[in-house]
């Protein structure tokens, strides 16, 4: 395969569109005025050496920045509860190469750790562009949860879960490894959707009305480049890489990849959701919305959609 020929392959007309609104929206630099916190930098300074170990940092992580009202818990709640689920498959024999999954789980979340580490130290320019958006919408506390949320997603699925694959490798018997990589969408569809249930009741209780109309664009600004395109796309750009060894193509690979995790951030940032219903779930989170408790409630969905 020639290396324009496997360029063109990383585009569909899904990650074009992401691809025009990252180009129109990139965010630059952002400032980082808060010290480093000793705890936060502790907890993700050193690689992660087991799935087990992910876990743990993952979840200790979640509830410091829960003590600190920092919104950066938000995406951890859902992505430490993701990391359970997926040891739970590898333990009960789910999938065909438990060795490689266990290694793609523990690469996947080191891409997370360091975007974090670097973001939490002020090296905003070793913070990939999705990820200082997500990390500067949460810290700043200027979105709804459901965008803390998916934003964070946004970000590890439509940029970091290529770059995973390469490094772990696809390679041999790549056909087991993509029956692997696609056993995970079940898991991960499970997961948005009791967060969207969650979500809907946090809202429904403070009395904002036509929620579910308001969180269905969110639902369409997510599958902009969402949970089960995103992952294809993440596959797609690791086959191009691993079949072409032309350097220029790897280089176009991550820019698409950055481009379009950033146009998928722009729009769940600004999902065409009506203006006065935008009001109204800002107005429900300062007032009626009780972060930590919004969280509990997300634990409590999560956890029953998929159980150990």
């Amino acid at each position: 395969m020639s290396g324009p020929t496997a360029a063109l392959r990383l585009i569909d007309g899904t990650a074009l569109r992401a691809m025009l609104l990252g180009v129109r929206h990139d965010p630059g630099p952002v400032r980082r005025e808060a010290d480093p916190d000793p705890e936060l930098v502790g907890l993700a300074e050193s690689p992660f050496e087991s799935v087990g170990e992910v876990i743990e940092r993952l979840e200790a992580l979640e509830s410091a920045l829960r003590d600190r009202s920092d919104r950066r818990a938000v995406f951890l709640t859902v992505y430490s509860r993701m990391t359970r689920a997926i040891r739970a498959g590898v333990d009960s024999g789910r999938f065909g190469d438990p060795e490689w999954m266990r290694r793609y789980t523990i690469a996947f979340a080191d891409y997370y750790r360091r975007a974090f580490l670097a973001f939490e130290r002020g090296r905003l320019g070793g913070v990939p562009a999705p990820w200082r958006v997500a990390f500067d919408t949460a810290v700043s506390g200027s979105g709804l949860v459901v965008q803390d949320a998916f934003l964070g997603i946004n970000a590890h699925i439509n940029y970091d879960l290529a770059l995973t694959l390469c490094d772990v490798g696809i390679d041999p018997d790549r056909p087991a490894k993509r029956a692997d990589h696609r056993a995970v969408d079940g898991v991960l569809r499970r997961l948005v959707d009791a967060q969207q249930e969650a979500l809907v009741e946090i809202y429904d209780a403070s009395g904002v009305a036509d929620v579910d109309a308001a969180l269905g664009r969110f639902d369409e600004a997510f599958a902009l480049l969402g949970m089960t395109e995103g992952r294809e796309q993440a596959w797609r750009v690791a086959v191009v890489t691993t079949d072409v060894g032309f350097p220029p193509v790897r280089s176009y690979a991550r820019w698409v990849l950055r481009t379009t995790a950033t146009g998928g951030a722009a729009f769940v940032l600004s999902p065409g959701v009506d203006a006065g219903l935008l009001r109204s779930l800002r107005r429900a989170e300062r007032e009626g919305v009780d972060v930590d408790a919004a969280l509990d409630r997300l634990v409590d969905r999560l956890e029953d959609a998929v159980p150990e």
